[in-house]
């Protein structure tokens, strides 16, 4: 009876928290060339994939508008290649500026119209949007949006056009009108594009015994400070590191740093979780229960509280106290590392954080990752400990891979991401 259990509940976890599985990288196993065949164009006012474009099945959720005097503007890169044309009418050079992923996705597009057919080009009708033409929300403005034509601008080649835009890459490819084809990307910060859930090689822990370690350090089978509770709020308690969900440490990705105004400092990728007040908050108060929620590192903000961590290395008990943050930053450090404790928490540089990423409830994550739990209480051992994506989330992948292949689910459902 436990193994239809647990195969269940693997199918279950896998269908509802696929992207979670992705762990620290960037998207393993995405992109990957299929064999030859026929390729079908799109049908008008057809997308893929079949969910809506802000959803985290397609180009995820829009990080806010890029201008020219914002610090987000060095994120944006001019694309001049000349096997493109760009139609500029501005005249600023707007439409050749995007995110690398999108110049990436492009550039493969322009070599694919080229090879299909010969003297024809690809032709950037709208890129980056700094003058505000589109509809609110639009990726246009973040850099990460194309509408794109043939050079020859015969219609009779844009479903086909849109079908070579899906095999480049692109993350969402809209047959939006009858006059151009409109693609877009995830962010370069997002979990399938760059990074998932994970903390710095430098990052430290508390651990039972006395004394702090670095994360790049832990093994599985230590016990580190966390807390009880899947609101981030419980006791403090020293809990078993079961494994490493994802673990590179020669990687370098971009962090987000929390500064508190207690001095601690965390740092985690973008997409992972963390615990922060749910309104206004006093220093130095200990949390009611309820009063915190998790919310993705990029969207924490100054004002906000975090759960920090009291009293000396080694004590079987620790109190944590709310301290607001002062500063979010974001910065490059080397190494990438996701433990998974028994209580799907832990303590990072004084920190109470999440052990998840990409799905913003860390009660649901925790639960999608209950099989591996159960599978440790039964053999002691959750897995090896060697370098990269564990297994039971590359499992959790495949599987929900095949559920989404079938155009009928998506991890969190086909309404709009509009955390």
């Amino acid at each position: 009876m436990l193994l239809p259990t647990l195969v269940t509940c693997l199918a279950g976890c896998a269908f509802l928290l696929s992207p979670v599985s992705e762990g620290c990288g960037p998207g393993r196993g995405h992109g990957k060339r299929r064999s030859p065949r026929k390729l079908a164009p799109l049908a008008y006012k057809q997308f893929s994939p079949n969910v809506a474009e802000k959803t985290l099945g397609a180009s995820g959720r829009y990080e806010g508008k890029i201008t020219r005097n914002s610090e987000r503007f060095k994120e944006l890169t001019p694309n001049y290649n000349p096997d493109i044309i760009f139609k500029d009418e501005e005249n600023t050079g707007a439409d050749r500026m995007m995110t690398q992923r999108c110049k990436d996705k492009l550039n493969s597009l322009a070599i694919s119209v080229m090879n299909l057919w010969p003297g024809v080009r690809l032709r950037v009708t709208e890129g980056w949007d700094e003058d505000g033409h589109h509809s609110e929300e639009s990726l246009h403005y973040e850099g990460r949006a194309v509408d794109i034509t043939t050079s020859d601008r015969d219609r009779n080649k844009y479903a086909m056009l849109a079908r070579l835009a899906v095999e480049a890459g692109f993350d969402w490819v809209y047959y939006e009108s009858k006059a151009h084809i409109h693609c877009s990307v995830k962010s370069d910060h997002s979990v399938a594009a760059k990074s998932g859930g994970c903390f710095p090689g430098e990052a430290s822990v508390r651990l039972e015994g006395g004394g702090q370690k670095s994360i790049s350090d832990l093994r599985p089978g230590e016990r580190v400070l966390a807390s009880v509770g899947t609101d981030g709020s419980g006791e403090l308690v020293y809990s078993e590191v079961l494994v490493f969900l994802d673990r590179d440490p020669g990687t370098w990705k971009l962090f987000y740093t929390l500064q508190t105004e207690a001095g601690a400092r965390l740092s985690l990728t973008a997409a992972h979780l963390v615990f922060v007040s749910e309104g206004n908050c006093s220093e130095g108060a200990v949390p009611a229960r309820g009063a915190l929620r998790t919310v993705y590192a990029s969207e924490a903000q100054p004002g906000q509280c975090v759960l920090v961590s009291e009293g000396e290395a080694g004590q079987k008990h620790s109190e944590g106290r709310l301290s607001r943050i002062t500063q979010v930053s974001v910065r490059e450090s080397r190494g990438a590392f996701a433990p998974l404790t028994q209580q799907g928490t832990l303590v990072v540089d004084g920190v109470v954080a999440s052990c998840y990423a990409v799905v913003e409830q860390h009660s649901l994550a925790h639960w999608a990752f209950s099989p591996l739990r159960l599978i440790h209480s039964w053999t002691g051992s959750a897995g090896s400990h060697s370098d990269g994506i564990h297994w039971y989330s590359r499992l959790l992948h495949w599987l929900g891979r095949m559920l989404l292949d079938s155009g009928r689910f998506h991890p969190l459902g086909v309404a709009q991401d509009n955390r």
